[in-house]
Order: structure tokens, then C-alpha cells, then sequence
């Protein structure tokens, strides 16, 4: 399993009320949501994001409240995975549970800039960076965890 695309790169402590903001929370559809992501940090974000496309990160992303909102407007905004120096346990769960691929590596958040084309290989953990001829090594993904997000999340991989 990989993912491909280009970077829309974040400091640190990205909470979910800038992922998708309190106000918009009345909506449980997925293209409503991704219509207002990342607005109140990059209002331009969802004008500039492309199917593929990859979110990088600093420490502590998600953090804030458990809201699956946050994970969900991630994931229907085109975003193939999210990558930070560490995500808040809650948001990584929730991730995980909606089909969302994130994966920590703190080289990787250092190393990788806005605009980067990045690739990233779940079951090696090996994220290049097509732009400056780098490699970072993640964490591989286990197996069920490459199941849960192949069948689109949790409650799908069991049905």
C-alpha cells in the first residue's frame, strides 16, 4: 500500500478545532466537512489540496478535542495520509478507525517542506521525498492496521 502526493506542511500543535472548526460541526456529511478544512489555519487549503495530496506535520497533531470530525474532513478532502513528529492518541485512533493512513516520523517532519512531492510506503515505512532525493524511515504499518484502511476503516474491516 502507498500513497503519493503533494505536501501541505504544519507546525506544531494542530488542534482539531483548526482541522475543522466547532461551527461546522452540526453536519455529518464528509464533503461538507471537507469544505471548511483547515480553514481557520490555511484558508486557502482546500482550494489548493488535490486527491492525493499529503499533510505534514510538527508534534502534537490533532490534539484538542476527540471530535472524529477532525480525522473524517482530513480524509474526504483527498488527503492519502498525514504525517507528524507525533499526533495526539485520541486523533490517531480515530484516524485509524475512519481509514485515514498517518504515520509518525520526526525526520520526515523536519526534513519535508510545503510542496514537497512525497511517497510513502506503508508496509516498509519508507517515506521518500521525490524532491530532494531523500528517504525517512517511519514505522511499517502491521498488516491489520493495512487491512483496516484498505477496507476504508474499522467497522468496514469487520463487516
Amino acid at each position: 500500500m502507498k500513497a503519493k502526493g503533494f505536501v501541505h506542511k504544519y507546525g506544531d500543535n494542530v488542534d482539531t478545532d483548526v482541522i475543522i472548526p466547532a461551527r461546522y460541526l452540526n453536519t455529518a456529511d464528509h464533503k461538507e466537512l471537507a469544505s471548511h478544512c483547515m480553514e481557520d489555519i490555511d484558508v486557502d487549503f482546500v482550494k489548493k489540496v488535490k486527491p492525493g495530496d499529503i499533510i505534514v506535520a510538527k508534534a502534537n497533531f490533532g490534539c484538542g478535542s476527540s471530535r472524529e470530525h477532525a480525522p473524517i474532513a482530513i480524509k474526504a478532502s483527498g488527503v492519502s495520509c498525514v504525517i507528524a513528529s507525533t499526533f495526539a492518541r485520541i486523533f490517531y485512533r480515530n484516524s485509524i478507525n475512519i481509514g485515514l493512513p498517518i504515520i509518525e516520523c520526526n525526520e520526515a517532519s523536519e526534513k519535508i517542506d510545503d510542496g514537497d512531492e512525497v511517497e510513502i510506503d506503508f508496509e516498509s515505512g519508507v517515506i521518500t521525498n521525490i524532491t530532494k532525493g531523500e528517504s525517512y524511515m517511519g514505522q511499517a504499518f502491521p498488516d491489520f492496521l493495512i487491512n483496516i484502511i484498505n477496507k476504508g476503516g474499522l467497522l468496514n474491516s469487520l463487516k
